[in-house]
């Protein structure tokens, strides 16, 4: 089995031109993927506020790259209606030459919703719109007449053109990691990404998904399993004060929560050697593809570090 490797970028460490050249670099050092992430709000405290809007960046991205596929990790369903989203989705798929890979989640940041006056559901709820925009969306991109009627999306003789390139459709990707997710994931996902998982949860939320697979008729080895988190690469005990650091300073409510103990083991921390190892227990639980951020650092060294010393043991 080939390992994937990819990585993610955050919008508010780069300047545009500086994304722009930073993705560039990453396709001519080999990675598979480069991902943004879909927020108008920084995830840290320590990082700027200016955030470039996902969807419409990734066609400047697509513009300067050639190979590299590309892609929002993940796109926050609550803020584009799914027809929209469709078009947009096709839109970037025909201007990257069919290279768009299609993140989407149910949405979780309820200060970023409440800033736009964007409305936040409940989980259940938000979930449920997810997966019913997933159906939606397919049949947009595959059908030359929509009729739909869900309990939370409409659609009515629809006609959408140009299709995307690839076929049938866009790989979906869905991101998470919670048990009523990974069931939307085994009926409608090609690649469900795992977030902040430690290498023993990973295999038990893989377990879970395969359960789902299973009553859904649907073949596990289909869908791609992918690794999701941050590497950092530095001796131990330095690690620990910047994870701390990443800790105090996160807008995640999820991490704020995590003890640092807790955090280390959910991260990818140390020497190369360390990260190989490490790299390695998630392949040992079924991960396939890994789609790193790469940690306090805009220079691109730990990308390099990565594709020179660890991506080529795999």
């Amino acid at each position: 089995m080939k390992i994937k490797f990819g990585v993610q970028f955050w919008q508010e460490e780069f300047d545009i031109f500086h994304l722009r050249n930073a993705v560039k670099e990453v396709e001519d050092m080999g990675f598979k993927s480069a991902w943004i992430y879909d927020h108008f709000y920084p995830m840290s405290k320590a990082t700027s506020y200016n955030m470039l809007e996902a969807w419409t960046l990734l066609p400047f991205l697509a513009a300067a790259t050639e190979k590299i596929r590309l892609g929002v990790l993940v796109t926050c369903n609550s803020y584009r209606h799914p027809s929209i989203l469709a078009k947009i989705a096709s839109t970037v798929d025909i201007i990257s030459k069919g290279r768009l890979e299609f993140g989407i989640g149910a949405g979780w940041f309820e200060e970023e919703y409440d800033a736009y006056g964007i409305p936040f559901p409940n989980a259940g709820i938000r979930l449920d719109q997810m997966a019913e925009a997933t159906v939606l969306i397919k049949k947009i991109w595959m059908d030359e007449k929509i009729n739909f009627r869900g309990e939370y999306y409409i659609a009515n003789d629809l006609i959408s053109f140009p299709k995307p390139v690839q076929k049938p459709h866009p790989p979906i990707m869905i991101g998470g990691k919670g048990d009523i997710l990974l069931k939307i994931a085994a009926q409608h996902a090609d690649n469900v990404n795992l977030v902040n998982c430690t290498p023993e949860e990973y295999g038990k939320r893989l377990e879970l998904l395969k359960n789902y697979c299973e009553k859904n008729d649907r073949d596990y080895n289909s869908i791609t399993k992918s690794w999701h988190g941050l590497i950092i690469f530095t001796e131990k005990e330095k690690a620990k004060k910047m994870i701390l650091k990443f800790k105090e300073n996160s807008r995640i409510k999820s991490i704020q929560e995590t003890s640092l103990e807790e955090l280390m083991n959910r991260v990818i921390v140390g020497t190369p050697e360390d990260c190989v190892d490490k790299i390695q227990d998630y392949i040992n639980f079924g991960a396939e593809y890994f789609i790193p951020h790469f940690a306090f650092s805009d220079k691109l060294e730990s990308e390099q570090i990565f594709i020179d010393e660890i991506s080529s043991c795999f």
